[in-house]
């Protein structure tokens, strides 16, 4: 089942797989819903899963910036309400994960329990440098040459030992793209990304949250994932020691046992 939400004015599309308990999943910047295919094809056995496209990529709108993670998280609770969801588990990637925060701190009601992956509760000046280097890069690099330089930021050295084809494959997909997000899209949720911040409200986050983090991420580094877990009370960390930004693909195995033992156990 697919369909269209309006959000204030913004086409928000979703997609629903699979039955049981409600469980959102919210994708990083970049990307399309499509790219929980490999964790939605083992967590749909087990849940109902919900998975939109963030504004600014995919089937989404993309109006002009700046967006917010609360802007998108009141774009998922647009789809909730669509889908008369009163509560959900909640799994975000990145950005999804910013944006898992701003919904269980504004919505606390609707969220069952948080899956928190390669993701941060503020940056520093030096990722948010990062990000705004990233804005100017993507208008003048070709496109295969921008997910070369993504693919160095998000997956660790390990990863490259095995996979220079499949990591190729993804250079050249890029450069074939005939519907590339927009840069209004991109910028849109860079602008998100770099002006999250929940580090004084966190202690507010009561459900059952899970981290996980790769150990050799340089994107957002294991220190974000510290902080919070250091700042939600009770919440689990798991680590991945040779995994990256991306350890949800690098060890997928791995990664998917972990996350769906915890969100089976934390289930409405």
């Amino acid at each position: 089942m697919n369909g269209y939400v309006d959000s204030k004015g913004c086409q928000i599309y979703f997609q629903v797989r699979g039955s049981g308990f409600p469980l959102i999943l919210l994708m990083g910047f970049g990307a399309d819903g499509d790219v929980w295919e490999l964790h939605a094809a083992e967590y749909q056995k087990h849940f109902q899963c919900i998975i939109p496209d963030n504004r600014g990529v995919g089937k989404s709108d993309a109006p002009n910036g700046p967006y917010s993670t609360e802007m998108m998280a009141d774009d998922t609770i647009a789809v909730m309400n669509q889908l008369n969801i009163k509560k959900a588990l909640v799994a975000g990637i990145s950005m999804g994960g910013a944006i898992a925060q701003s919904l269980a701190l504004n919505y606390p009601n609707r969220v069952q329990a948080l899956c928190l992956i390669s993701t941060w509760p503020s940056f520093n000046n030096y990722a948010k440098t990062v990000y705004e280097n990233l804005k100017k890069l993507r208008r003048v690099a070709r496109a295969e040459d921008f997910m070369e330089l993504l693919q160095l930021w998000i997956f660790a050295p390990p990863y490259y030992d095995d996979n220079m084809e499949a990591l190729k494959e993804g250079q050249q997909g890029a450069s074939t793209n005939t519907n590339p997000q927009k840069q209004s899209g991109f910028d849109g949720q860079l602008d998100a990304c770099i002006n999250h911040n929940s580090v004084p409200r966190l202690h507010e986050i009561s459900c059952p949250t899970l981290i996980t983090i790769g150990m050799m991420d340089i994107f957002t580094p294991p220190v974000f994932s510290d902080l919070l877990h250091e700042k939600i009370d009770h919440s689990e960390i798991v680590r991945f020691p040779a995994g990256g930004h991306v350890h949800h693909w690098e060890d997928l195995e791995r990664f998917n046992k972990v996350t769906t033992q915890f969100l089976r156990r934390h289930q409405g």
